[in-house]
């Protein structure tokens, strides 16, 4: 089994470095280019495609949109997603806290997996628990308390009666005011999610995967006399950072090859 994960690209205007970027990653997967961007001795470097793409939240800067009314900036991306699908690679989608209210559109209308927080999923015989990450830790009560209210049912149906112009205006807003309210930096966040994935990985997962902190880290622990994998995956704004995974062993990289 052969997937690739993804989180936090941020994306907004077709223009931005990390949309273009992501564009050509994309096609990379396509053409099964991907074990010569891991570029690990033990792969080697013949095309092969993947089997999953896992995205795990924040993909855009903000999605508040209705299926019969996408934000114009998205539509190349998801053209993009569509044409990775019809090869075959199933793409799930994790809901971070920039973009939700999701599945009416990815997983009803092109059947892409969406979750809305959490899920466990097999590699292989590997069981993973994957996430945005940004539940992880539920001491910051304002952005829990805002997170809820953004999720309402009744923020839902409000932001569906708002003119799309306005909508996506709006979304830039809550997307800047989300920023502000998670203040917390990268080692910060990473030290809150560590603390989680000791407990985490004392249960019966194998690995952890998750998004949110910014940070690109893989780093193992031996829990019992078990191998556990712990991840973040860092970004697309600053870092460009992907995880492969491959035979029951995962690899950070970054985009292009460095």
């Amino acid at each position: 089994m052969k997937a690739v994960f993804i989180s936090d690209a941020h994306l907004k205007r077709s223009s931005d470095e990390r949309y273009v970027q992501f564009i050509q990653f994309l096609a990379d997967l396509q053409e099964g280019k991907v074990r010569s961007l891991v570029d690990a001795q033990e792969l080697g470097c013949e095309k092969t495609p993947i089997d999953d793409l896992y995205i795990l939240g924040d993909f855009f800067d903000f999605w508040f949109c209705r299926k019969e009314n996408i934000h114009p900036e998205f539509q190349l991306v998801i053209r993009q997603l569509v044409a990775l699908q019809k090869t075959g690679v199933r793409i799930h989608l994790c809901e971070g806290n920039h973009d939700f209210f999701m599945k009416e559109y990815f997983q009803d209308v092109l059947g892409m997996e969406v979750f809305e927080e959490w899920a466990a999923i097999k590699l292989d015989k590997l069981r993973v628990l994957v996430s945005h990450g940004d539940t992880a830790d539920d001491s910051n009560r304002i952005y829990m308390m805002f997170r809820k209210i953004l999720r309402s049912r009744l923020f839902y149906h409000v932001q569906r009666l708002i003119p799309a112009s306005v909508r996506w205006a709006l979304a830039g807003m809550t997307s800047n005011a989300s920023k502000q309210i998670n203040t917390d930096n990268s080692d910060f966040l990473l030290e809150k999610m560590l603390s989680f994935a000791t407990v985490k990985l004392r249960e019966d997962y194998d690995a952890l995967i998750l998004g949110h902190c910014h940070k690109p880290v893989l780093r193992y622990f031996d829990v019992e006399g078990k191998k556990k994998t712990f991840v973040t995956l860092g970004d697309w704004v600053r870092h460009y950072s992907f995880l492969y995974y491959e035979n029951r062993k995962f690899f950070m990289r970054y985009y292009p090859p460095r």
